[in-house]
């Protein structure tokens, strides 16, 4: 079933989840953890080794970062209420004209993840007797989440527990990046300060996690006068060990968003791009993948969302 992922599919995510950094930098996660290290970056300032000259972010615009830390939860949070169609494209190569597979979703907060339902390129049901099916299968799940049941609790715990992981991970950046601000871009009526994003060489990670970002540069572009974060792109700049040493990602991959205003106060991405390769075992892998993001509409926390999927399920009879 498609909700369920494909074969190969589920096989590609079950190891990367082996390859814990990977697949975090795959996920929207990163996003944010380099953003709060922009917005932490008064601390890192204070215990790193740069030039006098750097025009690298201090202290005095602390009013900026508390905005900055402050959008992004509430962006992020967002995410777990806003239902949007993903147009994923998968490459051989990162070149590829044409991308040899494309997938279409329907993506829908479920309460404990992202319940995806196939659709078509026009963003409608290829199959109206399967998107039935599909949000059937959401709605009996939504309805156990909002009735407590005990078949939930785990999927609910697994949930909080990578939240949790998330949030400390995202604490632990705090001194990895130095930030230097590099020009202004405008994008339509918006300005842009981009900043340059590197290593703190007093940084040191602690875990295997934080092993990432000494190994990760690139730019940040904020959105000042709303204290947003408007784009990201960086390089992998040295083979990354994972998995134990039993696989590597390669010096440079790279990763990029774009996030964009889609109703006032409220960013979220429009736009994700991966280009991963590495080496498992004995066998290389390749991630080549854009991820158009649109059609964000609200749908509320899980008693909201199963109202709305049980009215729509209704009107569709």
């Amino acid at each position: 079933m498609y909700n369920n992922c494909v074969l190969g599919r589920i096989q590609l995510e079950l190891a990367l989840t082996d390859f814990q950094p990977l697949y975090i930098m795959r996920k929207r996660i990163f996003i944010p953890m380099a953003l709060l290290s922009l917005a932490f970056a008064t601390d890192a300032v204070a215990q790193s080794v740069v030039p006098d000259t750097t025009p690298t972010i201090g202290p005095s615009r602390p009013d900026l970062f508390k905005r900055i830390i402050a959008n992004q939860k509430k962006d992020e949070a967002a995410m777990d209420l806003y239902e949007r169609v993903e147009r994923v494209e998968t490459r051989k190569n990162s070149s590829d004209p044409n991308p040899p597979v494309v997938r279409v979703s329907r993506v829908i907060p479920s309460g404990t993840g992202m319940y995806k339902i196939a659709v078509g390129d026009d963003g409608k049901p290829r199959d109206a007797a399967a998107y039935r099916a599909s949000l059937e299968g959401l709605a009996r799940a939504l309805t156990q989440l909002v009735n407590d049941t005990r078949s939930q609790r785990d999927a609910l715990e697994k949930y909080a527990k990578r939240k949790k992981d998330r949030n400390d991970l995202i604490d632990a950046t705090h001194n990895a990046f130095l930030f230097a601000l590099v020009s202004t871009e405008q994008r339509n009526d918006h300005t842009l300060s981009k900043y340059r994003m590197d290593p703190n060489p007093a940084f040191r990670p602690t875990t295997r996690f934080t092993t990432i970002f000494p190994k990760v540069r690139g730019f940040v572009w904020i959105d000042e006068a709303s204290g947003e974060l408007a784009r990201i792109e960086g390089d992998v700049t040295e083979d990354i060990s994972v998995g134990l040493f039993l696989g590597k990602i390669y010096k440079g991959s790279h990763f990029m968003q774009e996030r964009y205003e889609v109703q006032p106060g409220l960013w979220l991405a429009s736009f994700t791009q991966y280009d991963f390769d590495g080496r498992k075992f004995f066998s290389g892998f390749s991630i080549h993948e854009r991820t158009f993001y649109s059609n964000y509409r609200y749908v509320g926390p899980p008693k909201e969302a199963l109202a709305a999927i049980r009215e729509e399920l209704e009107h569709a009879e």
